[in-house]
């Protein structure tokens, strides 16, 4: 196991690094540079062709692909993820702390959403045909239809305008910086993100209950006079519980992507207001900084679903 565990993470690093190079390879063939977005279209005009040529240059835009590739990475090599432009400090220490600030919502909506897609998706697969099942089955599509900052938006009007029960923005409020306030401003975004996973998940954990529900080993279990709740939890339950783990586990990567427009948003100081910043401004090393977060993140989170397949069903092999 341990050197299947060792091959993924091998296959995780080839993975990052084609990633970075597409990814870069593309922001540099976008139209503009740095350049374009620190000077506004007055201070542009103003520079004749040869003071412009001179300052991209000066702040290395004129070089090549290759060698521009070749320094970054030679720097992301030594733990140097450079200078942002745009924040005016270290990548590195702008990341510190936006890491952790998205970390937060990602990480609880990542739970939530598990334990209320499964729990709602067992309930729908007990209760099939019945009106129970068909509102749990009905309201994960309703919410899968409506865009993420739709469904942002509109918590925002009802919940923090409308009602006035909640901050609609922000991660504190200006005078008080507790953990009870920190609390109150996370409700919105989390449970935007929340049930964004949980409605995915209720129909995958549907679905899969239903199929074991309907295979041979339950009807023998239930022939020999086991209990249906005994079926339902220690047979059933533990069977549908591998495409789920996988369902999961791929959903990662929508759940950090989700947390960019949830942040925009809602003003959250994550990575996703970070990400906007950097793109509007060019910053091509704040941009590639938190490219690399993201996608370590879902190189991580596949080989935890590796695993936590392995443990589910001792059958399964990583492979």
């Amino acid at each position: 196991m341990l050197t299947q565990i060792l091959r993924r993470i091998a296959t995780g690093l080839v993975v990052l690094w084609v990633t970075l190079t597409v990814v870069f390879l593309g922001l540099d063939l976008a139209p503009g540079d740095e350049l374009d977005a620190r000077l506004s279209a007055e201070a542009a005009a103003a520079l004749t062709p040869e003071e412009m040529q001179a300052k991209r240059h000066e702040l290395g835009l004129d070089r090549a692909f290759p060698i521009k590739y070749g320094i970054w990475l030679g720097k992301v090599a030594t733990g140097d993820l450079g200078y942002s432009t745009s924040e005016d400090m270290d990548i590195a220490e702008v990341l510190k702390v936006t890491v952790g600030n998205t970390a937060m919502l990602v990480f609880t909506a990542l739970f939530l959403g598990t334990i209320f897609g499964i729990f709602f998706g067992v309930l729908a697969a007990i209760k099939e045909n019945t009106w129970i099942d068909y509102v749990v089955g009905s309201i994960p599509i309703f919410i899968a239809g409506i865009p993420g900052f739709i469904l942002s938006l509109g918590l925002i009007y009802t919940v923090s305008v409308k009602m006035n029960l909640l901050p609609s923005g922000y991660m504190h409020s200006l005078t008080d910086e507790s953990f009870p306030d920190l609390v109150k401003h996370m409700i919105l975004p989390v449970s935007v993100l929340t049930m964004v996973l949980a409605a995915q998940l209720v129909r995958y954990t549907r679905a899969s209950m239903l199929d074991v529900l309907s295979s041979e080993f339950i009807t023998a279990a239930k022939a020999k006079g086991i209990s249906n709740r005994r079926v339902i939890f220690n047979h059933a339950f533990r069977n549908a519980l591998l495409p789920v783990i996988s369902v999961v586990g791929l959903h990662v990567p929508e759940i950090i992507a989700g947390a960019v427009i949830t942040e925009t948003v809602f003003t959250w100081p994550g990575m996703g207001t970070l990400a906007v910043r950097a793109a509007g401004g060019r910053d091509v090393p704040m941009v590639m900084g938190i490219v690399i977060v993201v996608a370590v993140a879902v190189v991580i989170s596949n080989l935890i679903t590796d695993i936590a397949y392995t443990v589910a069903d001792p059958r399964v092999r990583l492979g």
